[in-house]
Protein backbone atom coordinates (compact mmCIF):
# COMPACT_ATOMS: atom_id res chain seq x y z
CA UNK A 1 0.00 0.00 0.00
CA UNK A 2 2.82 2.15 1.10
CA UNK A 3 4.31 1.88 -2.42
CA UNK A 4 1.16 2.32 -4.30
CA UNK A 5 1.08 5.57 -2.55
CA UNK A 6 4.34 6.65 -3.39
CA UNK A 7 4.60 5.53 -7.16
CA UNK A 8 0.84 7.41 -7.06
CA UNK A 9 2.21 10.79 -5.29
CA UNK A 10 5.49 10.82 -7.95
CA UNK A 11 3.19 10.13 -10.94
CA UNK A 12 0.95 13.05 -10.45
CA UNK A 13 3.93 15.36 -9.33
CA UNK A 14 6.09 14.46 -11.76
CA UNK A 15 3.54 14.54 -14.53
CA UNK A 16 2.20 18.42 -14.11
CA UNK A 17 5.77 19.24 -13.15
CA UNK A 18 8.43 17.64 -16.07
CA UNK A 19 9.01 21.12 -17.68
CA UNK A 20 9.29 19.36 -21.14
CA UNK A 21 7.23 21.69 -23.04
CA UNK A 22 7.66 25.43 -23.79
CA UNK A 23 5.72 27.81 -22.71
CA UNK A 24 1.78 28.01 -23.51
CA UNK A 25 0.83 30.89 -25.72
CA UNK A 26 -2.44 29.58 -26.79
CA UNK A 27 -6.24 28.92 -25.57
CA UNK A 28 -5.60 25.76 -27.55
CA UNK A 29 -2.58 24.44 -25.55
CA UNK A 30 -4.71 24.08 -22.44
CA UNK A 31 -6.18 21.31 -23.91
CA UNK A 32 -3.00 19.85 -25.49
CA UNK A 33 -0.87 20.61 -22.52
CA UNK A 34 -3.86 18.62 -20.14
CA UNK A 35 -3.50 15.84 -22.94
CA UNK A 36 0.46 15.57 -22.38
CA UNK A 37 0.28 15.55 -18.63
CA UNK A 38 -2.21 12.75 -18.34
CA UNK A 39 0.06 10.72 -20.56
CA UNK A 40 2.85 11.74 -18.67
CA UNK A 41 1.54 11.14 -15.28
CA UNK A 42 0.65 7.38 -16.51
CA UNK A 43 3.72 6.58 -18.11
CA UNK A 44 5.85 7.60 -14.84
CA UNK A 45 3.58 5.59 -13.29
CA UNK A 46 4.03 2.65 -15.37
CA UNK A 47 7.61 2.93 -15.54
CA UNK A 48 7.78 2.80 -12.00
CA UNK A 49 5.38 -0.35 -11.47
CA UNK A 50 7.85 -1.98 -13.90
CA UNK A 51 11.14 -0.94 -13.58
CA UNK A 52 10.50 -1.57 -9.67
CA UNK A 53 9.91 -4.69 -10.26
CA UNK A 54 12.85 -5.69 -11.58
CA UNK A 55 14.32 -4.22 -9.27
CA UNK A 56 12.93 -6.46 -6.34
CA UNK A 57 12.94 -9.24 -8.51
CA UNK A 58 16.67 -8.95 -9.21
CA UNK A 59 17.29 -8.32 -5.32
CA UNK A 60 15.18 -10.81 -3.73
CA UNK A 61 15.39 -13.61 -6.29
CA UNK A 62 19.04 -13.24 -7.02
CA UNK A 63 21.34 -16.47 -6.87
CA UNK A 64 23.12 -17.37 -3.56
CA UNK A 65 26.56 -17.74 -3.13
CA UNK A 66 27.55 -21.53 -3.87
CA UNK A 67 23.72 -22.55 -5.25
CA UNK A 68 24.75 -23.98 -8.63
CA UNK A 69 21.48 -25.73 -9.20
CA UNK A 70 18.54 -24.87 -12.11
CA UNK A 71 15.64 -21.99 -10.86
CA UNK A 72 12.28 -23.03 -10.19
CA UNK A 73 10.38 -24.06 -13.57
CA UNK A 74 7.52 -21.86 -13.38
CA UNK A 75 4.53 -23.00 -15.84
CA UNK A 76 2.70 -19.45 -16.08
CA UNK A 77 0.13 -17.57 -14.57
CA UNK A 78 -3.31 -16.86 -16.70
CA UNK A 79 -4.88 -14.64 -14.31
CA UNK A 80 -1.79 -12.46 -14.18
CA UNK A 81 -0.92 -12.36 -17.75
CA UNK A 82 -4.69 -11.51 -18.71
CA UNK A 83 -4.11 -8.81 -15.88
CA UNK A 84 -0.91 -6.92 -17.61
CA UNK A 85 -2.59 -7.39 -20.91
CA UNK A 86 -5.97 -5.81 -19.55
CA UNK A 87 -4.60 -2.98 -17.75
CA UNK A 88 -2.36 -1.74 -20.99
CA UNK A 89 -5.69 -2.29 -23.26
CA UNK A 90 -7.66 0.30 -21.02
CA UNK A 91 -4.92 3.00 -20.30
CA UNK A 92 -4.63 2.85 -24.42
CA UNK A 93 -8.02 2.87 -25.14
CA UNK A 94 -8.84 5.60 -22.47
CA UNK A 95 -6.02 7.87 -23.75
CA UNK A 96 -7.47 7.22 -27.22
CA UNK A 97 -11.12 8.36 -26.12
CA UNK A 98 -9.32 11.50 -24.45
CA UNK A 99 -7.08 12.44 -27.39
CA UNK A 100 -10.45 12.16 -29.97
CA UNK A 101 -12.24 14.43 -27.64
CA UNK A 102 -9.40 17.13 -27.61
CA UNK A 103 -8.56 17.07 -31.29
CA UNK A 104 -12.61 17.80 -32.15
CA UNK A 105 -12.79 20.29 -29.61
CA UNK A 106 -9.57 21.77 -31.35
CA UNK A 107 -12.05 21.45 -34.42
CA UNK A 108 -10.23 19.11 -36.27
CA UNK A 109 -13.01 16.27 -36.56
CA UNK A 110 -15.84 18.85 -36.91
CA UNK A 111 -17.88 19.21 -39.85
CA UNK A 112 -16.79 22.71 -41.54
CA UNK A 113 -20.27 25.11 -42.23
CA UNK A 114 -20.36 27.40 -45.20
CA UNK A 115 -23.25 29.76 -45.13
CA UNK A 116 -26.70 27.03 -44.64
CA UNK A 117 -24.97 24.06 -46.38
CA UNK A 118 -22.92 21.69 -44.26
CA UNK A 119 -20.20 19.41 -45.66
CA UNK A 120 -17.74 17.08 -44.79
CA UNK A 121 -14.09 15.49 -45.14
CA UNK A 122 -13.13 12.29 -47.16
CA UNK A 123 -9.64 11.05 -48.46
CA UNK A 124 -9.52 10.51 -52.15
CA UNK A 125 -6.84 8.56 -54.49
CA UNK A 126 -6.91 11.05 -57.51
CA UNK A 127 -5.84 10.64 -60.71
CA UNK A 128 -2.95 11.35 -63.60
CA UNK A 129 -3.75 14.92 -63.64
CA UNK A 130 -3.60 15.84 -59.70
CA UNK A 131 -1.71 15.24 -56.57
CA UNK A 132 -2.98 12.69 -54.96
CA UNK A 133 -4.14 14.40 -51.99
CA UNK A 134 -5.17 13.49 -47.93
CA UNK A 135 -8.54 14.75 -48.38
CA UNK A 136 -11.00 16.55 -50.24
CA UNK A 137 -14.10 17.77 -49.84
CA UNK A 138 -17.57 15.71 -50.04
CA UNK A 139 -20.81 17.22 -51.13
CA UNK A 140 -23.95 17.87 -48.48
CA UNK A 141 -26.52 19.75 -49.46
CA UNK A 142 -26.34 22.66 -52.33
CA UNK A 143 -22.45 23.82 -51.72
CA UNK A 144 -19.28 22.27 -51.22
CA UNK A 145 -16.40 23.76 -49.33
CA UNK A 146 -12.72 23.45 -50.57
CA UNK A 147 -10.69 24.18 -46.71
CA UNK A 148 -9.30 21.01 -45.16
CA UNK A 149 -6.61 20.84 -41.52
CA UNK A 150 -8.03 22.16 -38.01
CA UNK A 151 -10.71 24.62 -38.00
CA UNK A 152 -12.51 26.70 -35.37
CA UNK A 153 -13.57 24.99 -32.17
CA UNK A 154 -17.17 23.81 -32.61
CA UNK A 155 -17.98 26.69 -30.16
CA UNK A 156 -16.82 29.12 -33.22
CA UNK A 157 -18.21 27.09 -36.18
CA UNK A 158 -20.09 29.33 -38.46
CA UNK A 159 -18.60 32.65 -36.42
CA UNK A 160 -16.11 34.76 -38.52
CA UNK A 161 -12.55 35.06 -36.71
CA UNK A 162 -11.07 38.87 -35.15
CA UNK A 163 -8.15 38.41 -37.56
CA UNK A 164 -7.81 36.43 -40.81
CA UNK A 165 -4.10 35.83 -42.54
CA UNK A 166 -3.96 34.10 -45.91
CA UNK A 167 -0.54 32.09 -45.80
CA UNK A 168 1.46 31.09 -49.05
CA UNK A 169 4.32 28.12 -47.93
CA UNK A 170 7.01 28.01 -50.47
CA UNK A 171 10.99 26.73 -50.37
CA UNK A 172 11.88 27.70 -47.53
CA UNK A 173 9.53 30.25 -46.12
CA UNK A 174 6.30 31.35 -45.11
CA UNK A 175 5.04 34.53 -46.76
CA UNK A 176 2.08 35.85 -44.62
CA UNK A 177 -0.78 38.35 -46.20
CA UNK A 178 -3.00 40.44 -44.22
CA UNK A 179 -5.84 41.30 -46.25
CA UNK A 180 -7.28 44.05 -44.51
CA UNK A 181 -4.30 46.01 -44.21
CA UNK A 182 -2.50 44.57 -47.03
CA UNK A 183 0.68 44.16 -45.74
CA UNK A 184 2.48 40.85 -47.12
CA UNK A 185 5.96 39.84 -44.30
CA UNK A 186 7.74 37.15 -43.30
CA UNK A 187 6.68 36.87 -40.32
CA UNK A 188 3.32 35.93 -38.74
CA UNK A 189 2.07 39.31 -35.91
CA UNK A 190 -1.90 38.72 -34.46
CA UNK A 191 -3.16 40.39 -31.65
CA UNK A 192 -3.66 38.72 -28.27
CA UNK A 193 -7.05 37.45 -27.16
CA UNK A 194 -8.26 37.42 -30.47
CA UNK A 195 -9.34 34.69 -32.64
CA UNK A 196 -6.79 33.78 -35.91
CA UNK A 197 -7.55 32.17 -38.98
CA UNK A 198 -4.66 31.11 -41.36
CA UNK A 199 -6.12 30.34 -44.92
CA UNK A 200 -2.99 28.10 -46.27
CA UNK A 201 -2.02 27.02 -49.32
CA UNK A 202 1.41 25.63 -50.98
CA UNK A 203 2.93 27.18 -53.78
CA UNK A 204 5.17 23.26 -54.44
CA UNK A 205 5.74 20.71 -52.29
CA UNK A 206 4.16 19.95 -48.93
CA UNK A 207 5.09 21.71 -45.99
CA UNK A 208 4.02 21.83 -42.20
CA UNK A 209 3.07 24.58 -40.47
CA UNK A 210 4.20 24.22 -36.54
CA UNK A 211 4.13 26.13 -33.68
CA UNK A 212 5.54 24.68 -30.58
CA UNK A 213 4.27 27.60 -27.85
CA UNK A 214 1.12 27.55 -29.95
CA UNK A 215 0.46 23.30 -29.34
CA UNK A 216 -0.82 23.48 -33.06
CA UNK A 217 0.58 21.83 -36.75
CA UNK A 218 -0.86 21.45 -39.56
CA UNK A 219 0.80 20.01 -43.08
CA UNK A 220 0.10 22.51 -46.01
CA UNK A 221 -1.15 20.43 -49.29
CA UNK A 222 0.07 21.45 -53.06
CA UNK A 223 -3.36 22.56 -54.59
CA UNK A 224 -5.49 22.68 -51.58
CA UNK A 225 -6.43 25.33 -49.13
CA UNK A 226 -5.61 24.31 -45.39
CA UNK A 227 -7.29 26.06 -42.67
CA UNK A 228 -5.72 26.42 -38.95
CA UNK A 229 -7.56 28.36 -36.10
CA UNK A 230 -6.12 29.53 -32.94
CA UNK A 231 -6.86 32.09 -29.87
CA UNK A 232 -3.17 33.33 -28.92
CA UNK A 233 -2.69 34.34 -25.17
CA UNK A 234 0.45 35.42 -24.66
CA UNK A 235 2.40 38.71 -25.70
CA UNK A 236 5.69 38.86 -27.94
CA UNK A 237 8.38 37.94 -26.94
CA UNK A 238 8.20 34.37 -26.16
CA UNK A 239 11.06 32.56 -24.95
CA UNK A 240 12.26 30.07 -27.39
CA UNK A 241 9.46 30.70 -30.33
CA UNK A 242 10.06 28.86 -33.26
CA UNK A 243 8.01 29.34 -36.70
CA UNK A 244 8.90 25.92 -38.31
CA UNK A 245 8.56 24.95 -41.99
CA UNK A 246 9.48 21.79 -43.34
CA UNK A 247 9.52 20.80 -46.85
CA UNK A 248 8.70 17.45 -48.22
CA UNK A 249 8.70 16.84 -51.86
CA UNK A 250 5.73 15.19 -52.89
CA UNK A 251 6.10 12.64 -56.09
CA UNK A 252 3.65 13.14 -58.79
Amino acid sequence: MLAGIFITLVSLWYGQNHGLLPVAASAEAELVDGLFNTMMTISVGLFLVVEGALVVAAIRFRRTDGDESDGEHIEGNVPLEILWTAIPAVVVFGISVYSFDVYTRLGGLTPMVEGTQQTVEVAYAGDENSFPMLGMPSRLGAKLASNLGIGSSPDLQGQSPDVSVNVMAVQYAFVFTYPDSGVVSGELHVPVDNSVRLNMQAQDVLHAFWLPEFRIKQDVIPGSETELAFTPTRSAPIPSFVLSCVGLIMAQ
